[in-house]
């Protein structure tokens, strides 16, 4: 897949910024910068900078430089006097980081969250999740149900976030308005959707989503056929085409039941995975969620063809999916990212939660301790996800050059006390509230654990009336 062009946008003005900014920040000392100074618009520093860059750095204390929406420096604290910040965070209590990326998620379907719990798949979608989409699914549900979604991710440190669902304008909308980055595909499924009938018709319609939202600095359209259970060859060839053409990734369902694998046996005498390779639909540029039941041979034709695979552990265990094989697609040298999945199947969005799943299911699972560890964790949820995504170039890591998306975790509640490695700390012991500010595209979206631009009672309100309605199209009062 060729790289999508970096966009460089004019400077923001910056006074905004430093509003918000201002009673977390001291001003720069003195009254202009020396000559061997850089300038930068926001400098932080910390207790602990955990870079995920391929060297693996971390900086004990240590600063990141800010300059419009790119990260200008990084380093040890005591280089922190080369730049002269607008403005500065000292943060000595505090550890800097990559912002998560959630790289599988149906933002909206929040507003379905323990609707339907501890069922089997395919009964919880055709009995409770497709009815119940049919009956209440309509741009402002996507659009209030997303708002829901992106307050949970920004509290529980998502910076960037891949959706696959309907209504894609509304998921655009109401991310960009609340500053995450989306990675966001209209969902094009074999039967009526809540907002085409058809394929075709959907089709037609992300073609246009794309047109009208390829510029975005914080939305990047995608085409998404949900399934190879779900979509017709005709549909996910032409859904590839539209990709191609338009030089967006593709999100798709992948191999995530077995109930999946012998629907495709039955219907193309193959597996799911060599069915999509038969039709070519196996390129760079294709992301796919789950991959649970893959055989060693599949997983060797992902890596070949690079594909991104994204691993849902908890909506795997709740659904009773199964367990992805995550250590041997590393060693096949897949591309391994990590996602939630929905709320609806969840049931939250906690990207620290998911860390912690992942680390200890794959251990028991292989009855070794060692199997997985908590750097490999990390890496999935920060480099693997943007590797995955194909967005490794800008994301996942705090380096020169890449865009300014990072959090600012407290260390000082109980569960953060002693820190000795930093990797452990974060995947094994923190959750989403150890969660202090986010800054997205040189932005601060979350400070203090506050979302900086939502009504938090207007949002309760929407909210609830979903609540009614949904529990009215499946019958109950």
């Amino acid at each position: 897949m060729r790289r999508r062009r970096v966009h460089v946008f004019p400077r923001r003005l910056w006074g905004c910024v430093a509003a918000i900014l201002l009673s977390a920040c001291a001003p720069a000392a003195g009254p202009a910068a020396g000559p061997s100074q850089e300038t930068c618009d926001l400098l932080i520093t910390g207790r602990v900078v955990l870079t995920m860059d391929q060297q693996s750095r971390v900086h004990r204390p240590g600063y990141v430089a800010i300059r419009q929406n790119r990260i200008v420096g990084v380093g040890p604290l005591d280089e922190a006097d080369r730049y002269w910040p607008a403005r500065r965070m000292d943060q000595p209590r505090k550890l800097i980081m990559p912002g998560l990326i959630n790289g599988h998620q149906h933002a909206a379907m929040s507003l379905l969250r323990g609707m339907a719990d501890d069922l089997e798949l395919m009964e919880w979608l055709q009995k409770y999740i497709f009815p119940a989409e049919a009956a209440t699914v309509d741009a402002d549900f996507v659009y209030w149900g997303t708002r829901l979604a992106v307050v949970e991710m920004l509290q529980s440190g998502t910076t960037t976030f891949a959706d696959m669902y309907h209504f894609l304008d509304e998921v655009a909308r109401a991310s960009s308005e609340l500053g995450i980055r989306v990675v966001a595909g209209q969902t094009v499924i074999g039967f009526p959707a809540p907002d085409h009938p058809t394929p075709e018709e959907t089709l037609r319609f992300s073609s246009g989503f794309i047109e009208r939202w390829k510029e975005h600095p914080l939305v990047i359209p995608a085409v998404a056929p949900h399934a190879p259970y779900t979509c017709t060859r005709e549909t996910l060839v032409a859904s590839l085409r539209l990709a191609e053409e338009h030089d967006v990734p593709v999100l798709i369902h992948l191999a995530e039941t077995a109930d999946e694998v012998r629907q495709i046996q039955e219907r193309y005498g193959t597996t799911p995975v060599r069915f999509l390779s038969q039709i070519g639909f196996l390129t760079d540029r294709v992301v796919a969620a789950h991959g649970v039941w893959l055989e060693p041979e599949e997983m060797q034709l992902l890596a070949q063809a690079g594909v991104g695979v994204v691993h849902n552990p908890e909506s795997n265990m709740k659904l009773a999916s199964g367990v992805a094989p995550v250590v041997e697609m590393w060693k096949a040298g897949v591309d391994l990212g990590l996602g939630t999945d929905g709320a609806a199947s969840n049931n939250n969005l906690d990207m620290f939660e998911a860390m912690d799943f992942m680390a200890k299911l794959h251990k028991l699972v292989k009855g070794d301790p060692t199997a997985v560890s908590a750097r490999q964790v990390l890496h999935a949820a920060t480099m693997g996800s943007a590797r995955a995504l194909d967005l490794d170039d800008r994301l996942g890591s705090l380096e020169t050059g890449k865009r300014a998306d990072l959090l600012v975790l407290d260390l000082d509640g109980a569960s953060a006390l002693p820190l000795y490695d930093p990797y452990s700390l974060v995947v094994y012991s923190l959750k989403g509230p150890a969660v202090d500010t986010v800054i997205i595209d040189g932005k601060v979206v979350l400070r203090q654990g506050v979302v900086t631009k939502v009504d938090r009672q207007e949002l309760r309100g929407r909210v609830e009336q979903y609540r009614r309605q949904v529990e009215e199209s499946i019958g109950r009062r």
